[in-house]
């Protein structure tokens, strides 16, 4: 099972956001986009989630191109951040997250869906936000109950919201899963986090790819990419994924068993 770009362009105007863009993110894997600003990331991240119609190409999901699902279909199988996204309404926080059960219950939460987001509130540390309205929350506040929302949205059918997570497959060691996909297209998910929440969101996205979901995730912290991810995408030229543009120097890790990456003197 794989979330793909097949040759996918996306213009503005006349500009070219992404030119004939391949891309596929496998199902039990955390995926890692990564460049500099402008260089089609967040584009991509959109048109893979069909938020962004795309000019040319396909997108296809589980062996299905995305545009023959109906957008009830899609909330049942992929779930999506934006960057900064923001809510005017004056909901509560575990409103928002429960929110992500909407396709789940059609509006009729039961005690499943109510233990589910109690679980993931804590999961991302934000059992004190539960009451709070979420337009009051600093920006790392929305960030965590944003992630929160996604996980809620494709909780596994067959797991117990008192089951405990893990994340014990090691980047590069993707599992072989036999449940049914799900997709997770984050857009820059640690930004406006401090240090330990970055790490903790990152960890609990390793942990629901072990549990078989696809993971795309969009980051500017190459180390956090090395530690948390499977695969690196990087841009080399506006709108194509594969090489890095910057010289990088890749040393061992002096404690943990990934690398750090960091900028090669000049």
């Amino acid at each position: 099972m794989s979330l793909r770009a097949e040759g996918v362009i996306v213009r503005a105007g006349k500009a070219e956001l992404l030119r004939g863009t391949d891309l596929e993110v496998h199902a039990g894997e955390v995926l890692a986009v990564v460049g500099p600003n402008g260089a089609g990331k967040s584009t991509l991240l959109r048109a893979l989630s069909g938020d962004r119609p795309i000019d040319g190409g396909a997108v296809v999901m589980d062996g299905r191109p995305l545009a023959a699902w109906s957008l009830a279909e899609r909330a049942l199988h992929r779930a999506v951040i934006g960057a900064d996204e923001e809510l005017a309404f004056p909901w509560r926080a575990a409103e928002v997250v429960m929110l992500g059960r909407l396709p789940q219950h059609g509006g009729d939460p039961g005690p499943r869906d109510h233990a589910i987001v109690g679980r993931l509130l804590a999961d991302v540390d934000a059992v004190d936000l539960a009451e709070r309205i979420h337009p009051t929350l600093s920006s790392g506040e929305r960030q965590r109950v944003a992630l929160a929302r996604a996980l809620a949205q494709l909780w596994p059918d067959d797991l117990d919201p008192a089951t405990p997570w893990t994340d014990a497959t090691p980047p590069g060691h993707a599992p072989h899963i036999e449940r049914p996909a799900a997709w997770f297209l984050l857009d820059e998910p640690t930004a406006n986090l401090d240090l330990r929440h970055q790490a903790l969101a990152l960890r609990l996205l390793r942990a629901r790819a072990a549990l078989g979901a696809g993971v795309l995730v969009v980051l500017h912290d190459l180390n956090l990419a090395a530690a948390h991810s499977h695969r690196i995408a990087v841009p080399s030229a506006r709108g194509r994924f594969f090489l890095i543009s910057l010289p990088m120097l890749v040393v061992p890790h002096p404690d943990l068993p990934h690398p750090l990456v960091v900028p090669a003197p000049r």
